[in-house]
């Protein structure tokens, strides 16, 4: 590299002016805080001071004695005088190795001792490093091979690279600001990839790549890596599940946030605006990763493999550098000392280090080549692993292409192949001296133990959902159950279950779905896995009422278990009672055997009070259950049946509900809880829930009549008008949201069973702009307090 003007004169005895400014003028004392101060200037200007090259060697030495620098900036000084194009970068390598460990150093103090090291230098190497222009020359260095002379690309050695990539990433963990800096710089972003085609480097690649995607504005493209198809085909196991950390963020989108908090406004605006510019860049990720042969079928073998096959024949050093990408170096000391401890204790193979010694390059400590790798170790490896890829696998199931993808996992067989992981990995019961994360326990949200459950069953969740690929849940027995409780209640079979192909189903003795019931029943109430249980097998329910996958669930005691949690355990949880009232509704629907096995658990007015004061505490949380018993109570009284008649009259919910008074305080409150600038999708159902309640009363010709109660109980809180308005904008809304949105109407209609066109005309007939329609809500807001014009803004 060229040397820089302003030290074109170092070798004459001159001084440059920036230099003279470091010093305060000719003759002043050197100022530490100037320094710096026009170092970050410049840093932040381009302009000015901006890198080592641009002071002398002498002046750098002498105020490294005061400031104490422990010599990095002279050391830069050097490394660009030995790197510039026409180097064979030998010495350049050695001076890489000086500065390695005094950022290595550092940056295992930053993360085991937190940041206590800044206490006893003023300025911490890893800030003085990338002040005097450290990181801009590695990247500079590392981008040496996209740079070609007299038609020859200029190499460098992965022994290199893995320094520069060592030092950038101790570098990023240290001084804030950096990362963010190299992410700006995409085409360095897009270089980064290139390097995982060598096992030298690709471990410390993936590493920095995952950190910079981490705080990048901008989402990146996979379609612009270089041949991304043959470096992926080309990763082995152990890369690919690393890989799929970096994939994470690269396939999910950026700005979603919690889909369920977000306003539909704000997603409508967003879907048009989306609309327009086509496909997002996480979108477009996903196309370019399932267009890579085998990719999806290396998932699932990755996913589904036993810890004895992920071993192998790999050395233990090796095995333990893959672990170090996981965890930070804390943690890979604390797990290593704990198990270390717990194998010798059984006269097993242990680790023999010293917690004191220094590390090595790669910040891991001293040890054997002959130690076997702990199988705690092994079993936390595996479990690091499977939580990336079951991650990247539902990102997929809930993509464009979720057909596609359903069609691979089932063909693959990563659900039976869960199944038979179920109790040794997924569900297995923990030790005294499990591996937990640094600073953490066992029990904390954050522990890869219950990482791996709860991504588990977000899985299971997205493949269940309104898709015939959920019976592949159940092993053969269990598909045969449900075949004969269809037959024995005389319906047809479901057409999905005949269609299931039994060479891709669950083996052994119970299916997935059974697995998960036996452990949901046995879930302590505190438990953070309740409400994601329950969302599981929600999912499976989801969809067209099918009464023989409800009696699978009933004849396991399902409804008595969500009873107990909601009456008995009194839970406190809103999430969690959200998520038992979502599944009960589903599990109850249209059933009278369930509503008999109600019955019988809510035997008394004590008990019914308590069930009641959970569902009246929140509307929110509990209304589709409102809308299940409203939406069955309703198809009950249209039955002529003996068993029908006497649950209708022995069923304490069923009796409650069917006074209108009671669906009338319901209606009151489901409106009167949402507005359309707060609909999100966990709230949109209490629209959908009174609209429900107005259909059934249409179809008894008794709407009008409903409308007029709303009236008087608008009038009775002194607010007339403020409902009614709120509804017509809702119900403005409603058209707007869901009459583009094939879904969305498909979800209604199936889970109501109610056709969609009648929704659609339910809606049309409370909009009717005639004042003298006796179904139009115009016709019940007096025209001093009309307002249903209102232009539907995020306000």
């Amino acid at each position: 590299m060229a040397v820089a003007p302003a030290a074109a004169g170092v070798g004459r005895g001159r001084r440059s002016a920036a230099t003279v400014a470091a010093w305060g003028g000719w003759g002043g004392r050197p100022r530490p805080s100037n320094v710096l101060l026009q170092l970050r200037q410049g840093q932040l200007t381009g302009r000015g001071l901006t890198r080592a090259v641009q002071f002398t060697e002498t002046f750098l030495t002498e105020r490294d004695k005061q400031s104490k620098w422990s010599g990095i900036p002279q050391l830069l000084l050097k490394l660009y005088a030995t790197s510039h194009l026409h180097s064979d970068f030998v010495e350049c390598q050695n001076i890489l190795k000086d500065i390695s460990p005094l950022l290595s150093m550092e940056a295992m103090a930053f993360v085991t001792e937190e940041r206590k090291f800044t206490q006893e230098t003023t300025y911490p190497n890893t800030y003085v490093f990338d002040l005097f222009g450290g990181v801009d020359l590695l990247v500079e260095i590392l981008m040496r091979p996209t740079i070609s002379i007299r038609g020859q690309k200029l190499k460098i050695s992965d022994e290199m690279s893995k320094d520069c990539l060592s030092i950038l990433y101790n570098t990023c963990v240290c001084t804030e600001g950096v990362t963010k800096r190299l992410a700006e710089k995409n085409d360095f972003v897009i270089f980064l990839f290139t390097l995982m085609t060598s096992k030298k480097t690709f471990l410390q690649t993936a590493t920095l790549i995952e950190d910079i995607l981490g705080v990048k504005k901008e989402m990146i493209r996979l379609d612009e890596v270089p041949n991304l198809n043959s470096l992926v085909s080309n990763f082995d196991q152990q890369q690919l599940a690393n890989f799929c950390r970096i994939l994470a963020v690269t396939i999910s989108e950026m700005d979603t946030g919690n889909d369920d908090k977000h306003t539909l406004l704000a997603k409508n605006a967003q879907q048009k605006k989306s609309l327009s510019l086509g496909p997002s860049a996480a979108e477009i990720n996903q196309a370019a990763l399932l267009s890579i042969p085998g990719f999806v079928e290396r998932l699932c073998k990755l996913a589904t493999r036993k810890v004895s096959e992920s071993t192998g024949t790999a050395s233990f050093i090796q095995e333990l550098e893959e672990w170090y990408t996981w965890l930070d170096n804390a943690l890979v000391l604390d797990a290593l000392m704990r198990v270390a401890n717990e194998e010798s204790e059984h006269n097993q193979a242990s680790i023999v280090f010293s917690p004191l010694a220094a590390p090595e390059e790669n910040g891991l400590p001293h040890m054997s080549a002959r130690t076997q790798l702990p199988q705690s170790m092994k079993i936390m490896h595996e479990i690091m692993y499977k939580l990336e890829v079951l991650y990247v696998l539902c990102v997929l199931l809930m993509g464009r292409q979720r057909n596609q993808v359903h069609r691979m996992i089932a063909e693959f067989k990563l659900i039976p192949g869960l199944n038979n992981l179920f109790d040794k990995l997924i569900w297995r019961k923990h030790s005294a001296t499990a591996l937990v994360l640094h600073g953490h326990s066992q029990n904390c949200d954050c522990s890869p133990d219950i990482t791996l459950k709860i991504q588990f069953l977000r899985l299971l969740q997205s493949f269940s959902d309104h898709h015939e690929n959920k019976y592949l849940l159940l092993n053969n027995q269990e598909l045969n159950e449900l075949s004969a409780i269809s037959l024995k209640a005389n319906i047809p079979e479901v057409e999905a279950v005949l269609n299931t192909d039994r060479s891709l189903v669950c083996d052994g003795k119970r299916g997935l779905l059974t697995r998960l019931l036996q452990v949901m029943k046995k879930e302590p109430a505190e438990s953070s896995f309740r409400f994601w249980q329950a969302r599981a097998v929600e999912s499976f329910l989801r969809g067209t009422t099918s009464y023989a996958d409800q009696m699978f669930l009933l004849k396991r005691g399902l409804l008595e278990h969500i009873l107990y949690c909601i009456v008995d355990s009194e839970c406190k949880s809103r999430d969690v009672l959200q998520s038992y009232f979502d599944l009960l509704g589903e599990l109850m629907k249209f059933n009278i055997d369930a509503f008999r096995r109600f019955s019988k658990y809510i035997n008394n007015d004590t008990k019914f009070q308590v069930f009641m004061k959970q569902i009246n505490s929140s509307l929110v949380d509990s209304n589709m259950l409102v809308r299940c018993v409203t939406l069955s109570l309703d198809r009950f009284e249209n039955q002529v049946d003996v068993k029908v008649a006497e649950v209708l009259s022995e069923c304490r919910l069923l009796t409650y509900v069917s006074q209108v008074p009671v669906q009338m305080s319901f209606l009151f409150r489901l409106i009167n809880i949402i507005h359309v600038q707060t609909l999100t999708q966990e709230n949109v159902s209490c629209l959908n829930t009174s609209l429900v309640i107005l259909m059934l009363a249409r179809r008894k010709g008794q709407l009008p009549l409903y409308l007029q109660l709303l009236q008087r109980m608008e009038h009775s809180n002194k607010y007339p008008g403020f409902l009614l308005n709120n509804f017509h904008n809702l119900l403005r809304f409603w058209q707007q949201h869901y009459l583009h949105k094939d879904k969305d109407s498909t979800c209604l209609e199936n889970s109501s069973c109610i056709s969609f066109s009648y929704w659609k005309e339910t809606v049309s007939i409370l909009l009717n702009p005639d004042r003298q329609s006796p179904s139009a809500l115009v016709s019940y807001i007096e025209e001093p307090y009309m307002d249903i014009d209102r232009e539907f803004t995020e306000e």
